[in-house]
C-alpha cells in the first residue's frame, strides 16, 4: 500500500468557508482549494458548504462543515514559528481579533475556537540553551506572558 499525503481535517459547525479564507489570508503562499456542497438528499441543507480544502505551508487541510457534534479544544493546536516580534504581533492580533481569545504562554484561540501557539523561534533557542540559568529565566518569563515578547525573554 502506498501513502501519498496526510491531511489535517477540522470539524466545524458552520463557517467553514469563512474560516478557510481567514487562514489562507494569514500566511504567505497559502491557497484555497476545492469546495464541495451538500447534495439535495443530505441531512443538512442542500447547497450548504460540506468541505473546504486549503493549503498552508504546503500542507493540505480540510474543513468539514458538519454541525455541533465535536467542538474544538486545546487538545489540538497549531504552532506557528515566528522569526520576528513583528510576525508574532501580526499573527497574534489577527488570531485574537473579532472574538478570538488570548491565552497564556503564547497560546490563543481564534474566532472559530481553534487553538494556536504563536511562538517566536527565539523562545525555543532560549529554552534549549545549555546554560540552565538562561533557560530557566526564559521559562519563567514565558510563564508570565500571554503573547510572547522576545525582548522580555532575552533580558
Amino acid at each position: 500500500m502506498a501513502y501519498t499525503n496526510l491531511t489535517t481535517f477540522l470539524w466545524f459547525d458552520g463557517r467553514a468557508q469563512e474560516a478557510a479564507e481567514f487562514y489562507v489570508g494569514l500566511f504567505p503562499d497559502a491557497r484555497l482549494g476545492a469546495t464541495s456542497y451538500y447534495p439535495d438528499d443530505a441531512p443538512r441543507m442542500a447547497g450548504e458548504v460540506l468541505v473546504v480544502e486549503f493549503e498552508l505551508f504546503g500542507q493540505p487541510f480540510g474543513i468539514f462543515n458538519a454541525g455541533p457534534g465535536f467542538p474544538h479544544s486545546e487538545a489540538v493546536s497549531f504552532q506557528i514559528a515566528c522569526d520576528t516580534q513583528d510576525d508574532v504581533d501580526r499573527l497574534w492580533d489577527a488570531l485574537t481579533s473579532d472574538g478570538g481569545e488570548p491565552g497564556r504562554c503564547g497560546w490563543c484561540k481564534d474566532r472559530f475556537g481553534v487553538s494556536w501557539q504563536v511562538t517566536p523561534r527565539a523562545l525555543g533557542e532560549l529554552l534549549a540553551d545549555g546554560d540552565r540559568e538562561v533557560a530557566g529565566y526564559a521559562m519563567n518569563q514565558m510563564m508570565q506572558m500571554t503573547k510572547i515578547v522576545i525582548e522580555e525573554l532575552r533580558r
